[in-house]
């Protein structure tokens, strides 16, 4: 028994910037970033939404679409790094309005948890929740990802930004992938990519040498936190590499594979922190575990690298990129990076691709290379399933995005300074953040939530 996904939702911030008008005014050529990075629109979030809210839509729109007993849900685990709180979980809100919306202590019995390693969070919650399932066959698993990909305005990662949710019902006769154990892991403790607390000196921002009492702030120095990373793009590219790399080759080890391991996937579904970031790291792989490889780790330094970019360049690069990962690029072009959530969004692009052009893709083998900054790498396998095409058909992925609202520019820098305080859409049939508790001396900080039919 192979247990895996057996249901997928989503839910993708309904705001667009498209990337040309970003481009206009930051004087980048709008063809780097639509063809070079593969990049067209980036999804941002309106005024009354979180990622508790995006979470909070995707696991309501899972729930529904597949009338899933809650009662056989043992546990919610929810992939993150955009966590609102350093204590309560995003799965703890999640089980509350759960509540609210389908009854009181519906979900009581629930183990729930929050896993945060950068972008590979919800992999994470993936491979326990499939470890639950394969020991525990008769109840069920859900996996949530949300988060908010939000970077400083003119730096380099403004243009990859996204935002949104996904949610996977896992169970032990899967209807759209099943998984087996051979996982391989790769680690190292890096900073490519971080959010760090910061602390600012009281007196810097009151003008007070005497450390007084400042908004209820007794200390001297005010901590603060930003959404927005710390972060070395090149490094992090690098360090993508180095851990997908060792990962894909000790899975060759683990699954006992003495030729290419790529050969075998009808697609490869990776993370994607732009939708052509993928084919940009995979060239390496492809290069040295091709049937006659097409590179020799010996070879070091200018050489190395200029053999890599012709392997890159090739025909045959470009029609494997084209057969094996083009599909699972398509969606992040439209929504830009959805962290924990791109590698689940990667695949449910790649299948809604195959839904649409009727492809029989039943028993088919696709392969996964996940990737979270700090850094870790894992590396794993799953088989299409019968029933695939008719759980993916529920969820319309292509159709839904077409349906978001374009913004202009100046819209979108109020949004991301939080200048903006009415909604630019009306919400419906869907959860908002209704208000965050300033008063009440124990509940300060409380955000409270409702879903608006």
């Amino acid at each position: 028994m192979n247990p895996g996904i057996d249901a997928l939702a989503f839910d993708v911030a309904p705001l667009h910037l498209p990337i040309a008008s970003l481009a206009a005014q930051r004087n980048i050529e709008a063809e780097k970033l639509e063809k070079g990075l593969g990049l067209l629109k980036m999804t941002l979030p309106d005024v009354y939404q979180d990622p508790v809210v995006f979470g909070a839509n995707a696991l309501t729109k899972l729930i529904e679409q597949n009338q899933v007993d809650l009662a056989q849900v043992a546990r919610i685990y929810v992939g993150t790094e955009s966590s609102i709180d350093n204590s309560k979980p995003i799965a703890s809100f999640l089980i509350q309005l759960m509540e609210q919306k389908f009854g009181a202590d519906c979900l009581s019995h629930c183990d729930v948890v929050d896993f945060t390693f950068a972008c590979i969070g919800g992999v994470d919650a993936l491979q326990n929740c499939l470890d639950f399932v394969r020991l525990n066959p008769t109840q069920k698993a859900i996996v949530v990802t949300t988060d908010l990909a939000k970077y400083d305005l003119e730096s380099t990662g403004e243009y990859t930004q996204g935002a949104g949710a996904t949610a996977l019902l896992i169970s032990a006769h899967p209807r759209i992938i099943a998984f087996d154990a051979n996982w391989a892991t790769s680690s190292k403790g890096v900073f490519d990519f971080f959010k760090p607390y910061r602390s600012l000196s009281k007196n810097e921002i009151t003008g007070n040498e005497q450390n007084k009492p400042w908004l209820g702030q007794l200390e001297a120095e005010i901590e603060i936190h930003k959404d927005q990373p710390v972060f070395d793009g090149q490094y992090s590219n690098q360090c993508y590499m180095d851990r997908t790399k060792a990962a894909y080759f000790s899975f060759k080890t683990k699954a006992g594979i003495s030729d290419s391991a790529y050969n075998r996937w009808s697609q490869i579904i990776m993370h994607l922190p732009y939708a052509f970031q993928g084919r940009r790291m995979l060239s390496e792989i492809y290069a040295l575990d091709a049937t006659e490889p097409l590179l020799n780790e010996t070879v070091s330094g200018a050489d190395y690298q200029n053999k890599l970019k012709e392997v890159s360049k090739s025909e045959a690069y470009k029609q494997f990129v084209t057969e094996k990962l083009q599909d699972a690029e398509q969606a992040s072009s439209l929504i830009g990076n959805l962290y924990t959530g791109s590698i689940f969004m990667g695949l449910l692009s790649a299948l809604s691709q195959a839904q649409m052009r009727d492809e029989k893709i039943n028993t088919k083998k696709f392969g996964f290379m996940a990737y979270g900054s700090g850094s870790k790498s894992k590396v794993f396998e799953g088989i299409i399933q019968d029933g695939w095409q008719s759980q993916i058909k529920k969820v319309k992925l292509f159709e839904v995005l077409a349906q978001s609202q374009e913004i202009d520019f100046d819209t979108y820098e109020k949004l991301h300074k939080k200048e903006q305080k009415i909604a630019v859409r009306e919400p419906k049939h869907e959860w908002v953040l209704d208000r965050i508790e300033a008063e009440i001396p124990h509940l300060i900080g409380a955000r409270y939530y409702k879903w608006i039919d």
